[in-house]
């Protein structure tokens, strides 16, 4: 019997295609609509036969390949399976639309079945100023979805054996629609015939187990604050097999009382005493690299700016350096004894330029 014949659909027929030719057929053959035919019962239990196994990817290439031979068929999910009529006339139980759902049933299980990819997960990480800096490896402690360890993730363990007791060990069970009797696969053992497996205690049958685990991270140098790091493979693991999700954890860097961030440069404040200021100096000063000599030149003014190339923080784009900006502030003496203060009197009678009006000697008139 040529399976394609019987649904009258070419050999290169699509799925919508045969799917078509069945409604089709089935409006014109079903029992329902022929009461008391037995040729259109047998016509039609052709038909269903034909489509299930057209329908069915696999099964159909091995229909094309030949490999089923006369009389060898295959354990039928759902299909017709001759008449009972021990009972009272149809009733709404077997409505038309119901074989529809019966029918394709394994088909939806099987799409509902499939792997998912876990949640992702998000979480907080605080670092110090110098630590985002110059990077680090930093243990932290993650709560996730994981495979169960006592089933492996497959929510069960194996039963202790024997014939399934749902269908005698047949793998099928009878369904009554009205007058019609059907044939689908055994729920309680998937259409195996033999004892299902039982849940998993550990996991209640879902196949994952909450757990905390240790694991290192490793900071780029010159991550920032709010910058966000993704570590693969650490999140929920998917349910049914499903690969697992990411962990991104999301920086918060502590302030440090010397330094600031613009950018990839770090920013300082140095005190400079007036006369290294006014007469220039060279001053020591303590970077994240540690030491390092700047030279101040002669008529520095407080608020000026002086750069350090490559001093800064590291970009965690392409590894490049920021300059360390130290910023001069000038400190001003404590004046306590006559002969510091007459000094400064002199001083302030040889530049009597205003700092103030335009260089406008300090005594003219306002």
């Amino acid at each position: 019997m040529d399976l394609y014949l019987v649904l009258g659909v070419r050999h290169s027929a699509s799925e919508a295609d045969i799917r078509r030719a069945y409604r089709r057929l089935a409006r014109r053959y079903h029992p329902d609509i022929n009461p008391g035919d037995r040729e259109a019962a047998l016509r039609f239990q052709d038909i269903v036969e034909a489509y299930e196994t057209l329908v069915d990817p696999d099964r159909r290439h091995r229909y094309d390949a030949g490999a089923r031979g006369p009389g060898d068929r295959e354990p039928k999910a759902s299909g017709f399976d001759g008449f009972d009529f021990s009972k009272g006339p149809a009733g709404g139980e077997g409505l038309f639309g119901d074989l529809f759902a019966e029918v394709l049933s394994v088909r939806r299980r099987a799409t509902e079945a499939a792997p998912e990819r876990g949640v992702d997960l998000h979480q907080t990480i605080t670092l110090g100023f110098t630590e985002a800096l110059q990077g680090a490896r930093r243990p932290i402690l993650v709560t996730r979805r994981d495979t169960c360890a006592a089933c492996a993730g497959r929510g069960h363990v194996p039963s202790p054996g024997g014939p399934c007791r749902a269908c005698d060990g047949k793998g099928t069970v009878r369904v009554a629609r009205g007058h019609m009797v059907f044939r689908r696969a055994c729920a309680s053992c998937a259409g195996s015939g033999r004892l299902p497996p039982r849940p998993c205690l550990s996991c209640g049958g879902a196949g994952l187990e909450t757990r905390s685990e240790t694991t290192t991270v490793a900071i780029p140098p010159g991550i920032a604050d709010g910058d966000r790091m993704r570590v693969p493979g650490k999140g929920n693991v998917g349910p049914r097999g499903g690969a697992p999700g990411d962990l991104y954890l999301t920086a918060e860097v502590t302030g440090d009382a010397r330094y600031r961030r613009e950018g990839d440069d770090v920013v300082m404040v140095l005190p400079v005493a007036v006369p290294e200021a006014a007469l220039g100096a060279r001053v020591e000063v303590e970077t994240p690299d540690g030491p390092a000599r700047l030279r101040v030149p002669p008529g520095t003014q407080s608020g000026q700016r002086f750069r350090l190339r490559e001093r800064g923080a590291p970009s965690v784009r392409d590894g490049r350096r920021g300059d360390l900006i130290v910023e001069v502030r000038l400190m001003l003496p404590r004046v306590l004894d006559e002969r510091s203060k007459a000094l400064l009197r002199e001083f302030a009678s040889l530049h009597p330029e205003s700092v103030r009006d335009d260089g406008k000697p300090q005594g003219g008139s306002a």
